[in-house]
């Protein structure tokens, strides 16, 4: 039996935790970016969290998406150029991190704007499907883009912050959701109205048919699992690998 914390070299295969982040760092909507892939068809926005553009796991996933569910993956940085220091925030001292002036200049009304301009510049940039995928703080931002009129073909939303009821308001596109089982900021009863609005609402698409919406439970892990991906938290590698193949999958389903 495996030591615990430790994985098999099958499991560990699945993600690249040691390489180099293959993309480059360019611009889109005269915001500086980091773009993975090659496909000129379908694209992928990705949003990041608390831990920035610039997060080596964020990278990593954004390469993984390029290169299994065949799309061009750009990741924004939707902080203005501010970084947190991401050693503290890996390591829970948040008493460390100014949060709260944080949240003040990147907040909702501020960076809105900036994230539907991205997704409007891939749309003129000739993708003829696009994606968004975010995480925590990007939660919130591809529901707004998905809701009418969308400006995206589908959304994976991880373990959001700053999620309002009104968020869930004209979804019509679909929607998975990775909803980690313990979560302080997508609450239990966030999570049981996001389920009724737009599972049991029976939403329609801009199709007119019924909405695809899927929820993906990771039992046994907290907010924050899906891009920390720490070795030192039980769970917390396997719950990662399962949240990127899972937004593979509805990726590869929706955007090809």
């Amino acid at each position: 039996m495996a030591p615990e914390n430790t994985f098999s070299s099958c499991c560990l295969k699945s993600f690249a935790w040691d390489e180099t982040p293959t993309g480059h760092d360019t611009t889109l909507s005269n915001i500086p970016t980091y773009i993975t892939g090659t496909n000129p068809n379908a694209a992928v926005l990705y949003i990041h969290d608390a831990l920035g553009w610039k997060f080596i796991n964020a990278r990593l996933l954004a390469d993984h998406f390029a290169r299994e569910a065949n799309v061009t993956v750009y990741i924004p940085d939707f902080f203005g150029g501010e970084e947190l220091d991401q050693v503290a925030i890996l390591e829970g001292r948040f008493h460390d991190v100014d949060l709260r002036g944080f949240q003040t200049r990147n907040a909702r009304e501020v960076r809105e704007p900036e994230i539907f301009a991205c997704a409007k510049t891939l749309r003129e940039n000739g993708y003829k499907k696009i994606g968004a995928v975010g995480y925590c703080f990007g939660g919130w931002a591809v529901l707004r883009l998905a809701a009418r009129p969308p400006l995206v073909d589908a959304v994976v939303v991880g373990h959001p912050s700053w999620l309002t009821e009104s968020d869930l308001e004209g979804i019509s596109v679909p929607v998975q959701f990775l909803a980690p089982e313990t979560d302080r900021v997508f609450t239990d009863e966030l999570k049981l109205h996001a389920f009724q609005k737009l599972v049991l609402g029976k939403p329609r698409g801009v199709d007119g048919k019924g909405l695809p919406v899927e929820w993906v439970h990771f039992p046994d892990v907290a907010h924050g699992c899906l891009t920390k991906g720490d070795e030192k938290v039980d769970g917390e590698r396997e719950a990662m690998i399962r949240g990127k193949d899972a937004a593979v999958d509805w990726f590869r389903q929706w955007l090809t």
